[in-house]
C-alpha cells in the first residue's frame, strides 16, 4: 500500500473545557488502510484510542468505525463514539436521519443523538453478573479498599468488561491509590460513589487500567454507560445525572446520563482541536 494524505482530526471529549477531557485521534479517510497500519498508527499516537472512519457496510447507516488502543481493537468505546461522530459531522458528514447519526462498530449499530445540547449515544446493552469472588477479594486487597466501604459489586460487559465497585461515597472513590494495581494482573476496574446532595455532580467515577501511560483513564464513556445500566437494573437511575471523572489526574470530565423509554443515553461535549492531514 502506498502512503497518501488523509484527513485527520484530534478532538477532546467529555469536558466543557477543551484539553480537560479525553483526547481522541480520528483518521477520517481510512479506506484502504490495513489492520496492521491502523494498529501501528494507534500505537504511535499513544492515546487511549484512535479511530478510523470507513463507509458503512449497510447503506442505511452513516459510517463504520474501527476503534484501536495502542495494543488492540475495541468493539465499542464511549468517547471514541462521540468524538468520531462529531468529527464526521465536522468534516461534512450528513446523517441519513435528521438528528440521529448511526454508527457501525464491533457491537453493532450505535445511534448518536445530535439534536440536544450535546451529542449523546444510546448505550449498548450491558450484561450484568456476579464478580468472581476470588478476583473480587484480590482487587480489594490490592487497592486497600475495606469491605465496609463497598455497597455492591458486579462484572459488567457492554463490549469491554468491567470489574465494578460502588463505594459509599465519592470521597472514598477519590481516596483509592491507583498506583497499587499492577497490570495485567486485573481486568479494567470501575469505581463509582455518590457525591453529597448539594454537589455539582451526582457521582464520581474512576476507571483503573493503563491508558496513555497513566494508571487510569481520564473519562470513560463505555464504563459510564455500563454503570448507568447497572443503576437502571436496580431502579436507581434518576433523571438526569452528571458524573465527574478524571479529578485525580487533573481532568474536568463531565458525563451526562439520562434515560428515556427504558433506553440509557450517555452524552458530553466534544471540541475539535486539530484539523489537518496525516500521511498514511
Amino acid at each position: 500500500m502506498t502512503a497518501r494524505s488523509r484527513r485527520f482530526v484530534q478532538c477532546d471529549v467529555f469536558s466543557a473545557i477543551p484539553t480537560q477531557g479525553n483526547a481522541l485521534a480520528v483518521v477520517v479517510e481510512a479506506g484502504s488502510l490495513s489492520d496492521d497500519a491502523m494498529q501501528t498508527f494507534a500505537a504511535w499516537t499513544n492515546l487511549a484510542e484512535t479511530t478510523f472512519l470507513l463507509p458503512p457496510d449497510d447503506p442505511a447507516n452513516d459510517y463504520k468505525v474501527r476503534i484501536m488502543t495502542p495494543t488492540r481493537e475495541m468493539p465499542f468505546a464511549g468517547h471514541p463514539t462521540l468524538g468520531s461522530c462529531m468529527t464526521w459531522l465536522h468534516c461534512g458528514g450528513k446523517p441519513k436521519s435528521a438528528g440521529i447519526v448511526r454508527q457501525e462498530c464491533g457491537v453493532g449499530v450505535v445511534s448518536i443523538h445530535i439534536d440536544g445540547a450535546s451529542p449523546a449515544f444510546e448505550a449498548p446493552p450491558t450484561h450484568i453478573q456476579a464478580m468472581d469472588i476470588t478476583h473480587r477479594q484480590e482487587i480489594l486487597a490490592a487497592l486497600n479498599i475495606p469491605e465496609s466501604n463497598v455497597v455492591r459489586s458486579a462484572e459488567l460487559n457492554n463490549g469491554p468488561v468491567w470489574q465494578a465497585f460502588e463505594l459509599q461515597t465519592a470521597e472514598q472513590v477519590l481516596a483509592v491509590d491507583s498506583s497499587r494495581v499492577r497490570w495485567p494482573q486485573f481486568k479494567s476496574i470501575g469505581l463509582i460513589g455518590a457525591h453529597p446532595e448539594n454537589h455539582l455532580c451526582d457521582y464520581e467515577v474512576r476507571m483503573l487500567a493503563p491508558s496513555s501511560g497513566m494508571s487510569e483513564d481520564p473519562i470513560t464513556g463505555s464504563l459510564n454507560a455500563a454503570l448507568a445500566h447497572w443503576l437502571q437494573s436496580q431502579t436507581r437511575l434518576h433523571n438526569p445525572i452528571t458524573v465527574a471523572q478524571g479529578t485525580n489526574i487533573n481532568r474536568s470530565g463531565r458525563v451526562a446520563i439520562q434515560q428515556s423509554g427504558g433506553q440509557v443515553f450517555v452524552g458530553g461535549d466534544v471540541h475539535i482541536l486539530i484539523d489537518g492531514t496525516v500521511i498514511l
